[in-house]
């Protein structure tokens, strides 16, 4: 794995699951290249929730976020490929939708930075930090792709 292989967080939220949109935006994911190595359907725990956004634990809106994230199914996943975290926050788009350009998951699929529809760790401590919350050691597979080598030189 080269140096800038790289493993990434990204959960697709509550809102987004109910909308029916986990197909579209794992789809993205894989058409771009990306390599899922964990993912799983769950509704996070209030002790998840708290531990996803504790950097924001102080903020007047940390209650409102950790509500929403455990507010109901949501799909949680390991992906992996060259600079994946600034990959996938590129295609994800802006944190409000509003300012999120078109051809970005939430460009095309949100409207409100409240129901902005996938999270994506912002950079690798986060995105370890994250993994760590969701998935155990084992739960995450090592595989090689028989695409990769049409997807990288």
């Amino acid at each position: 794995m080269s140096e800038s292989h790289e493993r990434t967080f990204v959960m697709v939220k509550p809102d987004a699951f109910q909308r029916g949109l986990v197909g579209e935006i794992v789809g993205r994911l894989e058409d771009r290249g990306l390599k899922l190595v964990a993912m799983k359907l769950l509704t996070p725990t209030q002790e998840q929730g708290e531990a996803h956004y504790a950097e924001h634990e102080d903020k007047g809106f940390y209650d409102d976020l950790v509500e929403f994230i455990t507010s109901g199914p949501a799909v949680p996943m390991v992906v992996e490929g060259e600079d994946a975290i600034s990959v996938v926050r590129d295609m994800i788009g802006a944190t409000d939708p509003k300012e999120a350009a078109p051809g970005t998951i939430r460009g095309d699929y949100a409207l409100d930075i409240g129901r902005n529809c996938v999270h994506a760790a912002d950079s690798p401590e986060s995105a370890e930090r994250e993994i760590d919350i969701y998935f155990d050691e084992d739960e995450k597979t090592d595989y090689e792709a028989d695409f990769e080598g049409w997807v990288y030189e």
